[in-house]
């Protein structure tokens, strides 16, 4: 490590700088494969088809890049990645695949099942995937079409209820106007509006009015009769005996009641000292 900290460094005696060549390495496209060394981590988990080993996703590498400038796809460089098996080391090749924008597995393991994956997607071709993106802005665009009816089928349903509920609101501005006007006349407005409610109220007082004035016209008549019959009990002794006479044998005529005084009466104080056997002193004159 400090070798390369140094400012100066040892020559052998027969170095000659002259017999020192640059050498570029030829990059045509005839070339052949070209590998180069990189660090990468597994994209996907995978299983060794050799030993069976589980490599998982993110598992750390050093890989040999191989770069066929033959294999391209839309004009995208396709390389391949060597590894090798972390139990057996065997090797492991894989290749980007810029198509469906992922790694492909080329040979040594197996990817193991992914169900989130879109298995369509990736066995469709170019072809199809235009067809099908086609179809897709088509139906896009259908249904943009449809909301905006539906968008404007709403606004005019809207728009009916808000002409409807601003004629229920004038119908009932006038109204109101009329009846301050009829008010103001000194009519009073309320009085026309004949409802079935009011009606059926009116004709249920006038039935309670009858049946009450019938029920106090019955206990009248009652109660003259009564006053009939005691009448002709405080008659004179001719006409008792008479009604005596008249009445079968063991029939004993009841006692009129006492008659009622209003006279007042004044009560006697009660002596509460002389109950409590509190005796009073006698005053001397």
């Amino acid at each position: 490590m400090s070798e390369r900290k140094v400012l100066q460094k040892w020559y052998p005696p027969d170095f000659d700088p002259r017999t020192l060549s640059r050498q570029r390495g030829n990059k045509s496209k005839n070339s052949g494969p070209r590998f180069q060394t990189v660090r990468i981590m597994a994209p996907f988990s995978m299983k060794c088809t050799t030993c069976g080993e589980f490599i998982y996703k993110g598992r750390k590498f050093n890989s040999q890049k191989e770069t066929n400038m033959e294999q391209k796809y839309l004009n995208i460089q396709i390389y391949q990645l060597h590894i090798k098996c972390t139990r057996c080391s065997a090797e492991i090749i894989l290749r980007t695949d810029p198509k469906n924008n992922d790694y492909a597995m080329v040979k040594g393991a197996i990817r193991n099942a992914e169900p989130w994956r879109n298995r369509v997607a990736e066995e469709e071709s170019v072809d199809e995937r235009l067809d099908r993106l086609e179809r897709e802005e088509a139906e896009a665009a259908g249904e943009e079409e449809k909301n905006a009816m539906a968008d404007l089928e709403a606004k005019n349903a809207d728009a009916r209820r808000e002409m409807a509920a601003a004629d229920m609101l004038d119908e009932i501005r006038q109204r109101n106007a009329r009846i301050h006007r009829s008010e103001k006349d000194g009519m009073d407005y309320a009085d026309t509006i004949v409802r079935s409610e009011d009606e059926e109220r009116a004709r249920q007082e006038r039935e309670d009015e009858e049946a009450a004035r019938r029920a106090f016209a019955e206990a009248k008549a009652n109660v003259e009769e009564v006053a009939v019959d005691t009448g002709t009990c405080e008659l004179g002794t001719d006409t008792s005996e008479a009604s005596a006479e008249s009445m079968p044998a063991g029939f004993k005529v009841p006692p009129l009641p006492p008659v009622p005084s209003f006279k007042r009466v004044v009560k006697k104080k009660k002596d509460h000292a002389t109950l409590l056997g509190i005796k009073k002193k006698c005053s001397l004159v």
